[in-house]
């Protein structure tokens, strides 16, 4: 898994195509098997995604400590690699398997 990571955190675009291809496929499950929307999806999606982003940033952060490679006003806890592409690649995953859970949950909760 962390290959395909660094095959679609490698640039930009990857990163972007690849969400996109994520979310599509994710959204698209909501609709045809959870009767959604999809503006629906797409707003529950983004609101999940953004959520989980929040909890995943600060995993494997470790801050600068080679004194060559600090900057003036730079934040002494700022990290060293932030690795925001393979973030947002894992966030994209999680993000659509808690969606689809719960889309699964809403009827049993009669939403």
């Amino acid at each position: 898994m962390s290959g395909l990571m660094q095959v679609f955190g490698r640039s930009t675009p990857a990163t972007l195509g690849a969400m996109t291809v994520l979310v599509a496929a994710f959204v698209a499950v909501g609709v045809s098997l959870f009767k959604l929307t999809v503006a629906g999806g797409v707003a529950l999606y983004f609101v999940i995604w953004w959520t989980l982003l929040f909890a995943i940033l600060p995993i494997r952060n470790q801050a600068e400590t080679r004194p060559e490679h600090i900057v003036p006003g730079q934040d002494p806890g700022a990290p060293a690699r932030p690795r925001l592409r393979e973030k947002a690649i894992w966030t994209t995953l999680l993000a659509g398997v808690v969606f689809l859970g719960a889309l699964a949950v809403f009827p049993l909760a009669g939403l």
